[in-house]
């Protein structure tokens, strides 16, 4: 006898009831995220402008010519260093604002909503604030950046630079803003992790004679690192991806000084039409960021077990 005809009827109706609630789920998933990669990886193996019918297939040509270009590479090293500073000193900063409003302290509450006001600023109009704020100057050579406006009327002359038109500066600053607008996401979820943990586990170890360095290395990191890889895993993923403050502080490219690998996927599109080639670019910084997931999220794993 077999399996379904053992099994009864009400089991049967049961499971197919619980399908019927995935279906939706699945369905969505599958048109806007399963498909549309499947295509992208199918264009990648074509030759193609974007606008004729006539794609020319040709393998993984593309992928072989994507080893070979150094601006590609060079925009992975440009991406890793704003990266780099939103992982250290945005999620510091953001684990030290979170510490902070966790005890009890005055206005904590307003300082909660003024933290996470960057986030919901749009990123274009903090992109144009802030090329305001760094602005070199005028064609007479007189500072109108704010930035150096105040370094002049400080007396401090000698630092005035044009900051997002000299390679040595221009990333460090989108660097910096991008760590600024994304650091409340940070505050945000690990000051709900620090709330989540037993109060009655800081009295504990308190009452063993436990300093504050120990509270915190033996009490709070242990219980607020799942929080902690969530954070670094979405500071990568969205570092990675930053896009749009660079198009409104920099425009493209800056002398390929400020290229990131989603500014080389556009530039491929609109620039070359090679809309293959950007493709290829696409699934190959897909995969990373899959890898580089992967890699923490075993990580997290593996020190939950130590």
């Amino acid at each position: 006898m077999s399996s379904a005809q053992s099994m009864p009827w009400s089991t049967i109706k049961s499971k197919f009831e619980n399908f019927l609630f995935i279906v939706p789920a699945v369905t969505i998933f599958s048109i806007f995220y399963i498909f549309p990669f499947y295509y992208i990886f199918h264009l990648s193996l074509h030759e193609w402008d974007g606008i004729s019918f006539q794609k020319y297939f040709i393998w993984f040509d593309n992928f072989k010519d994507l080893l070979q270009d150094k601006i590609w590479r060079s925009s992975f090293w440009h991406a890793g260093y704003i990266t780099l500073i939103a992982l250290t000193f945005q999620n510091a900063f953001a684990f030290a604002l979170a510490l902070a409003c966790d005890r009890e302290i005055k206005m904590k509450r307003f300082y909660r909503v003024v933290f996470f006001i960057p986030v919901v600023l749009s990123e274009v109009v903090v992109g144009l604030i802030w090329k305001w704020i760094l602005d070199a100057g005028n064609q007479n050579g007189e500072p109108i950046g704010l930035l150096n406006y105040m370094l002049i009327k400080s007396g401090f002359p000698n630092l005035v630079h044009a900051w997002l038109s000299e390679p040595q500066t221009a990333l460090t600053c989108i660097a910096v803003v991008h760590s600024w607008k994304g650091f409340g996401w940070g505050f945000i979820m690990l000051l709900a992790g620090l709330q989540t943990i037993d109060r009655q586990l800081y009295e504990a170890a308190r009452v063993d004679g436990a300093g504050s360095w120990s509270v915190f290395r033996h009490v709070t990191i242990p219980n607020i690192l799942p929080v902690i890889v969530v954070v670094m895993i979405l500071t990568i993923l969205g570092s990675m991806q930053v896009f749009v403050l660079i198009l409104s502080m920099v425009s493209q490219g800056l002398g390929y000084h400020t290229e990131v690998p989603v500014t080389r996927i556009l530039a491929a599109m609109t620039s070359s039409r090679e809309y293959g080639y950007a493709c290829a670019e696409g699934v190959t910084f897909g995969l990373i960021l899959v890898a580089f997931s992967f890699i923490l999220k075993q990580m997290s794993n593996r020190m939950k077990q130590a």
